[in-house]
């Protein structure tokens, strides 16, 4: 998905999410993954409903995808609603959908170590890896367990160094790496709390 004037991207970056609401953590992630990664592009995937978030609290989709827009304000980030169109729900089916869809993009899942903890939570979590090198970031106070948990540990051989994070999306999957980089504390649901909350008119 090249912008006005762009050439069409060989390696991009997947950052998906809520984005309930999108947040300066999400434009620090994307920027650092360009840089690092030596990415064109990093799309955020703005899911039409998170299958293991509560609808309850969650803004409509219309609302998120113009929310994330105004936040990145970036050349290469693109805000996409390809889940939608799609009518996938589920990681696992948006990449091997994307990878159909855009046979000759190399493609990199971006998560932030938070994500790393959760991910065994997810549907046939493991073929993320095999199928999408993978390149998670560190998120304050979730590092150490993300290291230690399943997900790592189960892929700990296929693990690569940060030195080498450049080459990431034209490496065969199963390949990911763990970037340190300064910390951003934001997140949607700290923001969320601070949010006013709309009164209820009474009759």
């Amino acid at each position: 998905m090249p912008g006005p004037g762009l050439p069409p991207p060989r390696r991009v970056g997947l950052l998906g999410g809520s984005f309930n609401p999108a947040h300066a953590g999400h434009l620090h992630i994307s920027r650092e993954a360009l840089k690092r990664l030596d990415l064109d592009q990093v799309w955020w995937l703005v899911s039409p409903q998170n299958p293991l978030k509560a609808k309850r609290g969650m803004a409509s989709f219309a609302r998120r995808l113009a929310a994330a827009r105004a936040v990145a304000r970036h050349p290469r980030i693109r805000i996409v609603d390809l889940e939608d169109r799609l009518g996938t729900r589920y990681t696992v089916d948006t990449l091997a959908a994307l990878e159909r869809r855009f046979p000759h993009i190399g493609f990199v899942w971006l998560m932030g170590a938070d994500i790393l903890v959760e991910i065994r939570r997810w549907k046939r979590w493991p073929e993320i890896f095999f199928r999408t090198p993978v390149a998670v970031f560190a998120r304050p106070t979730y590092c150490q367990r993300a290291l230690a948990g399943m997900a790592a540990q189960r892929f700990r051989r296929h693990r690569i160094a940060p030195g080498a994070a450049r080459r990431l999306a034209a490496m065969a999957a199963p390949a990911w790496t763990f970037l340190w980089m300064p910390l951003d504390p934001s997140s949607a649901t700290a923001i969320r709390s601070r949010a006013p909350r709309r009164r209820t008119k009474r009759n």
